[in-house]
């Protein structure tokens, strides 16, 4: 009742204590490297490699706790002096080709790269002979003489009803 009555006093009430109650679900700044330079590498590598916890999401893009151990990892690596591919192949040596959103195609990948092509066409393929084997039995089923009566004498109950 009170609200139907004096909606500009409810409205007016909200937005003076919004910002009393909005910072406390605010977060603290995520520091920023202090060379831009190497914060633009880490970022340019992250961006190459998978978040473990997400799967569907770059390092660079993810805010897990381990994307971000794993973007410190990186900046220390970068700060040791290894150029992009050690880093890379330091993450594939400890995580393996997965941690990589292009992985190279060899033999352990060659499901990753070709598994859902093949999947595909094993089911095209299964479709196909089950509709196959299907209509061979369609062709081949035949009607006892009784079972043909039967059939005629559905059919010409059904021609009389729709005469009528």
């Amino acid at each position: 009742m009170i609200i139907r009555r004096w909606p500009p006093a409810w409205a007016l009430l909200f937005c003076l204590l919004s910002p009393v109650f909005g910072p406390l679900d605010a977060k603290e700044a995520a520091p920023t490297a202090a060379d831009v330079v190497v914060e633009k590498r880490m970022v340019a590598i992250s961006e190459e490699l998978r978040c473990l916890v997400c799967q569907n999401e770059s390092l660079a893009g993810s805010q897990a706790d381990l994307a971000k151990d794993l973007r410190r990892e990186i900046r220390e690596q970068i700060a040791k002096g290894r150029s992009d591919q050690e880093i890379l192949d330091f993450m594939v040596g400890r995580y393996g080709d997965f941690v990589r959103y292009r992985p190279p195609l060899k033999g352990t990948t060659f499901l990753l790269w070709f598994g859902p092509f093949l999947l595909l066409v094993a089911g095209i393929a299964a479709l196909a002979i089950i509709l196959r084997r299907r209509g061979q039995r369609v062709a081949a089923a035949t009607l006892s003489a009784e079972e043909q009566k039967q059939a005629e004498a559905l059919l010409k109950l059904g021609d009389e009803d729709s005469k009528s």
